[in-house]
């Protein structure tokens, strides 16, 4: 069934930007929908939080806060944050959308991977954490379904909607955050979060992608939070058998109980990684996990290889003796070709570990029997023909040892492998290529935000590669993150501070502005982080600008045009006439109304206050009372808008009846103003 025809925000349009087309998953927090951005005409995730939580102002506050954060880690592995905003009860993220699926759909439909595939996974994901890490966050939800995998293969890590800062409190009350499956003991005890709670979570869902099933289980989550407060994380081998001890290592590791014997982050795990594999041989990184065995063992069988493979011999150190065929194993082979056989023995001599130069016993001289004496001359001949033959056969067995040696010298003997050098210091790296025989041909210095200082993070040529006996290569060594200081920006122009910010390395962040005394309008007043403080490359500096002089706005309606301007320029405010007039029951030439109009609100000093002058009340015709009864008059003009004004003189003290009045019958005169009548 559809759930999603069920859910009201299916249809609509958020903020009036994003059109929501249908439901992609439910979260303890969030409900996630697949939405088009109609604005930029793009595809993306919409997150909204529950109403329930919405209602919440310091949840909200801090979803916010945390988002900003999030949509600062700029890294390849991480799902991108776009936007972020609310409309009415509704509080969303808009994130980037990977069309795909989750490694929890994955480990429901195919169980355990193999180790090559799990590690595939794994590497990128630690790549993401470990950024987040360097750059002071904490993700505290790593578990499969928080893992994208792309229809194009790409690994994304996504909800970092429960991040904090590294530094910050994470201390929790009655409630812990997070899945029980994959929380670490400290989380679970203390309630407190640092980057070993992602390592933990981490080396989980390792062995889960390992053995298809989580390390502890139990009929209630109280059983399992207590199995990982008391039992370590069982070595993946012991699911399932044959798997390298590596990886058994990599898990363990990565799961200790105690914290303190973990990597310290996602970055130092994702370097143990990378030792762990190299370390591998391509059969175990492509053991068939149990379940598939059935299935796969075609394709495992073809994929482990065969002797037609290239060896890669280490260089000889010592002779050895190879017997000649004695056995009933080795007769079978009695009638191949010398120079085959030859090879044959050498290459299985290659497989019980003797990897060394290989020198062939020459076989025994043939001895005449006891009984024929021979005569002089018959046993010099004999004798002359045996050493010909030994001679014939030394020079055979050179000439076939010559040339497999040669053969195997140029295919392999002259090469090597680049040992596994990242992560390592300098000095270790060293110490490896000399015990490989090979050498430094130069050391590169680079920034890099993931790997510690002083540490290989490249090699040319690569790790694993074959490289010749004796051949150099060249080392990329960690700077660490590129750190600069922050600029003096104090009394800088906006425009020229964000310039000088980009010149060394650092951006702009937010802009807000505050009143100041001292500084120009429109100048620094000061940044976070101060100035002079260390920050790595790409980092956002906060600037506070000045808005200027504060003024206290006065206010000048129903002033003339000529005293409102006196009284704001003498403010140190500008005035500007807006154009055209208006009618109004203000007199003509007066103001009518001011923008800004906020009176006593301070105001940068220069601020520009529009005024809009009145042109005077509207003209209205005049009635014809002359002739009517004072009342009757009255009533009539003061019907029209005027006000009325009686005449009586020293004739009409006792008359009621109106004579005259001041504005003709039929003409116009200002709504408002008074008419006068004459009364006889």
């Amino acid at each position: 069934m559809d759930t999603t025809l069920k859910d009201p925000l299916v249809g609509q349009v958020l903020d009036g930007r994003y059109r929501v087309d249908g439901r992609i998953a439910v979260g303890g927090m969030a409900t996630v929908y697949r939405a088009v951005d109609t604005r930029l005409d793009r595809v993306l995730a919409l997150k909204v939080m529950h109403p329930t939580l919405a209602a919440d102002t310091s949840f909200v506050e801090r979803f916010i806060r945390e988002a900003k954060s999030v949509a600062r880690l700029a890294h390849p592995n991480v799902v991108g944050v776009f936007d972020q905003g609310t409309d009415g009860a509704y509080v969303y993220l808009a994130m980037e959308y990977i069309a795909g699926c989750t490694l929890r759909d994955v480990l429901r439909e195919r169980g355990a991977l193999r180790p090559r595939a799990a590690l595939d996974i794994l590497e990128p994901v630690l790549a993401a954490l470990g950024a987040a890490h360097r750059a002071g966050f904490v993700h505290r939800d790593m578990k499969p379904e928080n893992v994208l995998i792309g229809d194009d293969g790409r690994v994304k890590v996504a909800d970092f909607g429960l991040v904090r800062a590294v530094d910050s409190v994470t201390n929790t009350t009655g409630t812990v955050l997070g899945t029980v499956s994959y929380l670490a003991p400290e989380q679970i005890e203390h309630g407190t979060a640092d980057t070993r709670v992602d390592v933990y979570a981490s080396g989980v869902v390792l062995y889960e992608m390992l053995t298809g099933a989580k390390p502890h289980g139990g009929e209630s989550p109280a059983q399992v939070l207590f199995q990982h407060l008391n039992e370590d994380v069982p070595p993946p081998s012991a699911a399932v058998p044959g798997l390298a001890y590596e990886l058994d290592e990599l898990v363990a590791s990565a799961t200790a109980r105690n914290p303190d014997l973990r990597p310290y982050d996602a970055v130092a795990l994702l370097a143990q990684l990378r030792e762990a594999r190299f370390a591998l041989t391509d059969g175990q990184l492509d053991a068939v996990p149990p379940q598939a065995r059935g299935t796969e063992r075609d394709a495992a069988d073809s994929s482990t290889g065969s002797d037609e493979r290239t060896s890669v011999i280490p260089r000889a150190t010592r002779g050895v003796q190879l017997p000649l065929p004695t056995t009933a194993q080795d007769s079978q082979h009695a009638q191949e070709p010398q120079e085959l056989r030859a090879l044959r023995e050498l290459r299985e001599s290659r497989q019980d570990g003797l990897n060394h130069t290989s020198v062939l016993r020459t076989p025994p001289p043939a001895t005449a029997p006891a009984s024929a004496p021979k005569s002089t001359a018959a046993r010099l001949r004999q004798r002359l023909n045996t050493r010909r033959g030994i001679s014939a056969t030394i020079a055979a067995v050179l000439l076939v040892l010559g040339l497999g040696a040669g053969v195997w010298y140029i295919n392999s003997g002259q090469f090597t492998k680049v040992p596994a050098l990242l992560a390592k210091t300098e000095a270790q790296a060293r110490e490896r290529l000399d015990g490989a025989g090979l050498d430094v041909r130069k050391v590169k210095r680079a920034y890099s935000d993931t790997d510690k200082r002083g540490t290989v993070i490249a090699t040319d040529p690569g790790v694993g590669e074959r490289i010749r006996h004796n051949g150099k290569v060249t080392l990329t060594v960690s700077l660490g993150p590129e750190t600069v200081k922050v600029p003096d920006l104090e009394g800088t122009p906006l425009p020229e501070a964000k310039d000088k910010l980009d010149d060394v390395g650092l951006g702009a962040g937010m802009v807000t502005r505050a009143f100041s005394e001292d500084v120009p309008k429109n100048a620094v007043i000061s940044t976070d982080p101060q100035a002079g403080k260390v920050r790595r490359a790409g980092s956002a500096v906060a600037l506070v600008v000045s808005k200027g002089r504060a003024v206290e706005l006065p206010d000048v309606t129903g002033e003339s045009e000529e005293d409102a301007r006196a009284e704001l320029e003498e403010a140190g405010l500008k005035v500007k006439i807006a154009p055209g007039r208006v009618t109004s029951d203000e007199d003509k030439g007066d103001v009518v109304k001011q923008s800004p109009d906020e009176e006593g609100k301070d105001v940068p000093e220069g601020t520009v206050v529009t005024l809009t002058i009145s042109k005077g009340p509207p003209m209205v015709e005049v009635p014809d009372v002359e002739g009517m009864k004072v009342g009757e008059a009255k009533d009539a003009l003061e019907g029209a808008g005027f006000d009325v004004k009686e005449d009586r003189g020293l004739l009409g003290i006792f008359g009621d009846t109106v004579k005259d009045q001041s504005v003709d019958p039929g003409d116009e005169a200002p709504k408002g103003s008074t008419i006068t009548i004459e009364i006889r």
